[in-house]
């Protein structure tokens, strides 16, 4: 287990907390983001990496200043130990009014439920501890109900799904045409269509980016390489885009 620290001012710290998957898990990134010495843990994961993830959170804050909880959709792989947070630490839960009753089914015992705050469909501006963090509406990338977080203080934007690489070795992009290949299946197969690209894009570029940091694989870091990853996945066919070939009812052999 390890961390590594992407941003740190006076004040304010961004931290990504290395990969804890194993087995056949996907693989899962998990952040944190630290201001004035209050946090917010995005897609905290699944059941089996918890115990992990909060032990190496507890190395960075008092688990108590752990503040909210932000869920970027309803994946296992990001809620399935939702539980687990509630009644381990009193932080506020933020997710779309799409999944609420949904990730019940994981387990979210009754007397915490009430913790969840549901995030509407056009986003929000959410205080932490004095900086206004921006959650974003990512909807249909991949999730009907989607939402990616951007700081203003790092210029970090934390985008879920969108981006996410497979394969990797590396946390950081270096070259991106050579990166390419490690997200453009994924793009493809699990994206609903391009036009959710585009609304993205057009949305995304009135932001001041330094990082964009997904759920899954390597980082984009530096100007140059957000502006290609935008670039590129605004014209990428997807889903829907290619697929009436598979539309067609099996035949017996």
């Amino acid at each position: 287990m390890s961390q590594i620290t992407l941003f740190e001012n006076n004040d304010h710290k961004n931290v990504l907390l290395e990969d804890y998957t194993e087995g056949e898990m996907i693989p899962a990134n998990q952040h944190l983001i630290v201001h004035n010495g209050k946090a917010m843990l995005l897609d905290p994961g699944g059941h089996k990496i918890h115990s992990k993830v909060y032990a190496e959170l507890s190395t960075l804050i008092a688990p108590p200043n752990l503040k909210y909880l932000f869920f970027s959709h309803q994946d296992p792989d990001i809620v399935a130990a939702a539980n687990f947070w509630f009644m381990m630490t009193s932080a506020e839960g933020l997710m779309s009014q799409l999944w609420t009753r949904f990730v019940a089914h994981f387990g979210i015992d009754r007397v915490v439920f009430n913790r969840i705050r549901t995030i509407p469909d056009e986003g929000m501006v959410l205080d932490l501890e004095g900086v206004n963090l921006l959650i974003i509406p990512g909807h249909f990338l991949h999730s009907a109900g989607n939402f990616q977080v951007y700081d203003p203080v790092s210029k970090i934007l934390y985008s879920g799904d969108l981006g996410a690489s497979i394969g990797t070795e590396y946390r950081i992009v270096g070259d991106f045409d050579a990166h390419i290949p490690r997200i453009e299946w994924f793009h493809r197969r699990y994206m609903p269509t391009v036009k959710a690209f585009q609304l993205w894009a057009t949305m995304i570029r009135e932001l001041d980016i330094e990082t964009i940091a997904p759920q899954h694989g390597a980082i984009y870091q530096g100007k140059e390489n957000v502006n290609k990853f935008i670039d590129w996945v605004e014209n990428v066919p997807c889903g829907l885009d290619r697929m009436d070939n598979l539309f067609r009812i099996p035949k017996v052999d």
